[in-house]
């Protein structure tokens, strides 16, 4: 009788613990698994490279040059995806090019997130002048376009793969600032962090074992957006020739290549251009997913 009057919601079985609403919402939001999907292909696609790339991505067979596509008229399978004007494998530049990508996109998020991060921080919870001064570096930083500033920068200093880290690492620190900075305004007055300035804890303790992994949520989505403006600007600059520079894989170099042959073949420019389409598309969606289902009623 006790089973019979008993309602569905009152069994205790029936609910979920936080953990498994994240993880069904996860599961439910088709951006996130698309995201994850591209993102999960390309960094195979990067790390495998050195073992399924078919050819060495620097070895040059001017014989072999501007060959087609393999599913093309004069293509072969020996270059599958044909080779560029130099003769070298596309396929294996194309897949140690998304290494080059995955580095500097992964690289300028850890830099630009320990420097934005730790003003966030600062600026949050001390308020007053603090917050004053680490506002007016926001806003000079806003005050100044990204790109020009990196190209000028680049051309100085001398185009190269740490370069263009650092570089980049150093011009987009304000959006993990603005966010974080936000987010500790919101919870510095709350109960816990009240609790651990009463039993005496140090400043740093209660900023980085109370206050950042509350806001963690936030800055993940953040270091995802990161990621994918570092990879587009480092292209753009590969692309003008101030970037990283030949002979490594670089997808914005392998579009600057092609641009020269792209009305006869096309597939130089379209091959790399698609791949920096999905990986840029992917960290979009990932990011923006976990956007969706990490605030506290979710979203469609």
């Amino acid at each position: 009788m006790a089973e019979i009057l008993q309602s569905p919601g009152e069994n205790p079985a029936d609910e979920l613990t936080p953990g498994q609403v994240l993880r069904q919402r996860i599961l439910n939001h088709q951006g996130i698994i698309l995201g994850c999907l591209l993102l999960l292909i390309i960094i195979l696609m990067a790390l495998l490279a050195p073992v399924l790339a078919p050819h060495d991505p620097y070895q040059q067979v001017l014989l072999n040059r501007l060959k087609p596509p393999a599913w093309m008229t004069g293509g072969s399978w020996t270059y599958p995806l044909g080779t560029d004007h130099l003769g070298r494998d596309y396929l294996s530049r194309l897949m140690y090019g998304a290494q080059i990508s995955l580095l500097i996109g992964v690289a300028t998020a850890v830099i630009s997130g320990v420097i934005g991060v730790g003003l966030g921080l600062i600026a949050g919870y001390f308020g007053g002048r603090v917050d004053q001064l680490v506002m007016f570096l926001v806003t000079v930083k806003l005050s100044v376009p990204t790109i020009l500033v990196a190209l000028a920068v680049v051309q100085l200093v001398g185009g190269s793969l740490q370069v263009v880290i650092l570089v980049l690492g150093l011009l987009l620190w304000h959006q993990f600032t603005i966010v974080t900075r936000s987010v500790t305004l919101q919870i510095r007055d709350m109960d816990y962090v009240t609790s651990a300035k009463t039993l005496g804890l140090s400043t740093s303790r209660i900023l980085f074992t109370e206050i950042l992994p509350n806001i963690a949520n936030q800055i993940i989505v953040v270091l995802t957006l990161t990621m994918a403006s570092a990879i587009v600007i480092e292209a753009a600059l590969s692309f003008l020739g101030v970037g990283v520079q030949p002979p490594l894989p670089s997808w914005g170099i392998m579009i600057s290549e092609g641009k020269e042959h792209i009305f006869f073949r096309p597939w130089l420019v379209i091959i790399p251009g698609v791949a920096l389409l999905a990986l840029v598309l992917g960290i979009n969606l990932l990011g923006d997913g976990l956007r969706d289902v990490t605030v506290p009623q979710g979203r469609s």
